[in-house]
Formats: structure tokens, C-alpha cells, sequence
């Protein structure tokens, strides 16, 4: 029978049991009770219906594999990892449960991760109080990456019951079809101004992966270290604070394919010509003199050689057709005050912010023929628009206001507003990060598609791995729901009302998954709780 036969099928049993009572989740303190007219997804899905009746869970839950990608190591892998989440506490062995099986379905073998892929799936959860043409559970989706976003929906379903020590899913039986709202839904760390050990990269990621965030915007260098290994410059990584502190290719690699494998993409960042000053600990010729530092020399061929063996190099690291040029707070006073700069300037007749612009082109060029699409901060297209390569995308930060340009002069335009989406501004709260519109200000429809998401940012003057995932979360979800669900479904009622309580419990999830997280209500971010209380009330 087709899907649309068999959603048919579901809604009409749907229909059925809505004189049923209303099962509670086990588990919460009187003083923490859900209030069971939300729905506790997070993101919430683009369309969803569900029952009143209870399902246990069998802890040796089978995988059924269907399609030309369900027998993916991808799918496989992940299938496992979800099963200790939810599987977390010891059950009782029981002698029926109501699923024994999880079929997922893919259509496609083809694991490549790019810009765009297809991340919708539905999911059904039958339930034995109604027939159904649909028994048991099953997650059908175009892509594994589909699969692995119907997976983490499924593992939020799943409820341990700790008094019969029963892994449930309430109010079944469920039909949710579900895709993303955009295509770019990023979180930047920097490990330039802190180092961050591969395990809390990888938690990181795993984390992300929770709320369905799928680029890993990584801010590798900048002018305080150079931790990176480049082959082709085997110096460069001089520049990293020690020698401890610092990432091999091979450290690169596994942390692509980790994340990969949690549907991911890596976008790395190398920031030209400004915040650059740690590459001249290996190449002192990079820099204009010793007394001027940053910008890199635009004088010397060397430094647009150094440019495209990094480049180079990233390549078989990062496969993700992004990449992210920097571009912003390029201050350019002592390339005058520097003689051979100075000269250099006079013989091309340009002046020292022309000469901003002739880097940042030279080095998009070098991007684009290595196979690239070049991402440049917003001063890029706020200095020089018209001479920007169309292929750019524009990367907002200064304010709002900047996508709407950029998407009428045909670019495309990633939102990250400092004001809202900067994780290190403390004082932030988690409303603002919630009710930051991507589309704000842009009425034509037909470029509204060029906005390709938006990306909180995690900058790291005072964030190492002893408060970087508190410092991330929760207000990381809230941005990253506004990202995937529904314009319409996150922008009614009182969101203190409707996504407060949500936003709350996904916190505790996270807690329950061994993500540290700080309060969702803190006044500044990160702080510990100031009190005794329930996860679910802070």
C-alpha cells in the first residue's frame, strides 16, 4: 500500500481514539508536571498527530532495514547509538511487548553530505488499540540523513516508566512527517582563542546532532593560534599556543567522519586578510613587518601561494562545498605605514581599503577554482558589493538588516545576528535567540530561498572545555528550532506559555544524555543554579 494510503489509514484510527484519557509521562515530581497539551519534540516537526495509548518498548528492539539505503553503516551505527539513549536504565524483562521491531526505510544509497540534502522522513508508530495497514514503527526517508533526523525524533518518544521499568511511548499511535525549514543550521566554535580537545569537539557534535543542527561552522585560526597541521606548510602550526594544543590532518579527518555520521558538515574557516597574525610564527614573511602583523602582506605572490596550499590541503580534509574566507575587521592602517606596502600601493594606484578588496577577491578566486563556494563575513559585502564573485554567500553579523540586501542584489546570506545568535554575549536570553527570524525584512518570496539559514556563534575569548557545552546550551535550540520547524508553528501564542515548558524539558534530556547544560532561565548564560529544585522548573 502507498504512504498516502497508509497516512490515510492512520488519521481516520487517530480519529477514533480521542475519546480515549490521556496518558501521563511517568516520572515528574507534582511540583514539575507536564502540561500535556504541548508536544514535547524538539525542533518541533512540520506536521504531526497522535493517539492516546501506551506502547512498551522491548530493550532487544530489533532494526528492520528496507530499501537501496537501509543496510547503510550510517543507518546501522546509528540505530545502535540510539538504542543505548534510550535504553538507558536497566528494564525489567517483560514477557510481551507491544514493538519488538523498528523498520526504517531508505530510498537512496548515496551517502554523499552536501548543502541541500534531503533530511525529510515520516514516521508512524501504530498502536494495537486500532488496526492499521502500518504495524509496529517505521521511519521512511529519502536519504540515511533522513533516517538519522527520524531517529532522534523517536528517541524523544521514548519514555522510561520507572515504575514498571518499561521504556514506553505515550500517546500513540503517532504519524509526524517532517522536514527542515532551512538548509543551513550551524553552530561556530573557535579554536584559536581556546583549544578544544577532539572528545569535546565530538560531544559537541553529538549534541548538535539532538537538535538537528547540521553545520559545524569550525573557526580553526585566527590571530591568536594556528593549531592546524597544512602539509604544504609544515610550519605554520608553529603558531598554535604549544605543541600539545594543536590538530593533526588525521585529527581533522576523524572529526569529519564522526560528524558525518550524525548527518554534519564540517564548514572550516581560515579569516583573511585580518586575524591573521599567527601565521607569521612559521612564515615571518607573511607578515608586512614585525612591527605590522595583520593585515597579511598583499604585496607578496608567497602569501596567496601560502593561501592555496591551505585550501589545497583542506580539501581532502573538508568536503563540504562551503568554506568560509572570514573577510571582516580588516584594519588596514599600518599596511600604509609600512614602506614596501606603501610603495606597492603607489605603483597599482590603489588605496589601502582597495587594496582589502583586490585580497579578499584574489583569495575567493583561488577558493572557487579549487571547487569551492567562498563564504565572506558581512564587511565583504558591505565595502565592495558590487565587486563580490556572485557565487559568494554573505555572512551576517554586525545587526540585522543585511540579508535583506544581499538577497536583492542576488547573493545568498546566512543569518547570525550578534545582537541574538552570539553565544558569548551572557546577558542574551534564550527569547531572544527563540524569536530571531531569519526572513525578517525580506516580503519578496522569490528571494527568500536565498537565505540559506542561520548559524549561532560560539566564539572562544572565555570558553574552553570546562563551560563550552554550558555556554552552547539551551539557547543553542532555541535558534535551532526557529531553523527546522515551521514559521507558523514557532511564532504563535506566548512562547513562555507554548515553548518555555519545551524548551525546558529538552534541557533535561539533554542532562539525561550526559550533555552538561546550564538553566534555561539563568539571567546570565552558563551560570550553575542558584538553588535546589526540579530539572524541569530552571
Amino acid at each position: 500500500m502507498s504512504s498516502q494510503n497508509a497516512l490515510l489509514s492512520l488519521f481516520i484510527s487517530l480519529a477514533v481514539l480521542e475519546t480515549l484519557a490521556a496518558a501521563r509521562l511517568p516520572g515528574l515530581r507534582s511540583t514539575a508536571e507536564l502540561n500535556h497539551s504541548l508536544t514535547y519534540l524538539w525542533p518541533l516537526p512540520t506536521s504531526f498527530s497522535h493517539g492516546f495509548g501506551v506502547l512498551s518498548i522491548d530493550p532487544e528492539l530489533d532494526l528492520n532495514d528496507e530499501g537501496d539505503g537501509g543496510e547503510s553503516s550510517i543507518v546501522q551505527e546509528a540505530f545502535q547509538r540510539y538504542k543505548e539513549i534510550i535504553f538507558n536504565h536497566r528494564s525489567v524483562k517483560r514477557d510481551r511487548y507491544d514493538v519488538t521491531r523498528l523498520t526504517i526505510s531508505v530510498e537512496s544509497d548515496d551517502e554523499t553530505l552536501q548543502l541541500g540534502v534531503d533530511e525529510s522522513y515520516m514516521l508512524f508508530i501504530a498502536s494495537d488499540e486500532v488496526r492499521s495497514v502500518i504495524q509496529g514503527i517505521t521511519i521512511e526517508a529519502k536519504t540515511v540523513y533522513g533516517a538519522l533526523r527520524g531517529l532522534e525524533t523517536f528517541s524523544q518518544l521514548c519514555n522510561f516508566n520507572h515504575r514498571t521499568k518499561t521504556v514506553e511511548v505515550h500517546k500513540a499511535p503517532w504519524v509526524i512527517l517532517d522536514k527542515p525549514r532551512f538548509s543551513f543550521r550551524g553552530l561556530l566554535i573557535d579554536t584559536s582563542r581556546h583549544y578544544l580537545p577532539i572528545n569535546t569537539i565530538k560531544q559537541v557534535i553529538e549534541s548538535m546532532s539532538y537538535a538537528k543542527l547540521n553545520v559545524l561552522h569550525w573557526h580553526i585560526i585566527d590571530e591568536e593560534s594556528f593549531p592546524l597541521e597544512i602539509p604544504s606548510y609544515p610550519d605554520l602550526w608553529s603558531g598554535s599556543y604549544t605543541k600539545g594544543e594543536r590538530y593533526t590532518i588525521e585529527d581533522a579527518s576523524e572529526i569529519v567522519d564522526f560528524a558525518k555520521k550524525r548527518g554534519i558538515n564540517i564548514m572550516p574557516e581560515i579569516d583573511v586578510p585580518g586575524h591573521a597574525e599567527s601565521w607569521g610564527a612559521g612564515y615571518p614573511d607573511l607578515w608586512p613587518s614585525p612591527t605590522c602583523r595583520e593585515p597579511l602582506d598583499v604585496t607578496k605572490s608567497f602569501t596567496f601561494e601560502v593561501i592555496s596550499g591551505i585550501l589545497s590541503d583542506m580539501r581532502n580534509i573538508f568536503p563540504f562545498e562551503l568554506f568560509h574566507l572570514g573577510g571582516d575587521e580588516v584594519h588596514t592602517d599600518c599596511w600604509n605605514s609600512t614602506s614596501h606596502v606603501k610603495q606597492w600601493l603607489l605603483d597599482h594606484n590603489m588605496t589601502a581599503e582597495e587594496a582589502y578588496q583586490y585580497f579578499v577577491l584574489r583569495a575567493q578566486k583561488i577558493a572557487i577554482q579549487q571547487g569551492r563556494i567562498p563564504v565572506n563575513w558581512e564587511e565583504t559585502f558591505n565595502t565592495f558589493k558590487t565587486c563580490l564573485n556572485p557565487r559568494t554567500v554573505v555572512h551576517n553579523w554586525l545587526g540585522s538588516g543585511v540579508c535583506p540586501k544581499a538577497v536583492a542584489q542576488g547573493f545568498r546570506c546566512i543569518v547570525s545576528n550578534q545582537g541574538v545568535w552570539y553565544l558569548d554575549h551572557l546577558d542574551v536570553p534564550w527569547q531572544d535567540f527563540y524569536n530571531n527570524e531569519p526572513l525578517e525584512g525580506i516580503k519578496d518570496v522569490s528571494q527568500q530561498p536565498l537565505v540559506l539559514g542561520g548559524e549561532v556563534c560560539m566564539w572562544g575569548e572565555t570558553a574552553d572545555a570546562s563551560n563550552v557545552q554550558q555556554t552552547i546550551w539551551p539557547r543553542a535550540a532555541a535558534a535551532a528550532e526557529r531553523l527546522w520547524s515551521a514559521r507558523e508553528a514557532t511564532s504563535t501564542g506566548n512562547i513562555n506559555e507554548t515553548v518555555l515548558p519545551r524548551l525546558e524539558y529538552f534541557r533535561c534530556l539533554l542532562h539525561q544524555r550526559g550533555v552538561p547544560v546550564a538553566p534555561v532561565t539563568n539571567f546570565y548564560a552558563r551560570r550553575p543554579p542558584i538553588g535546589p529544585g526540579s530539572c524541569y522548573l530552571q
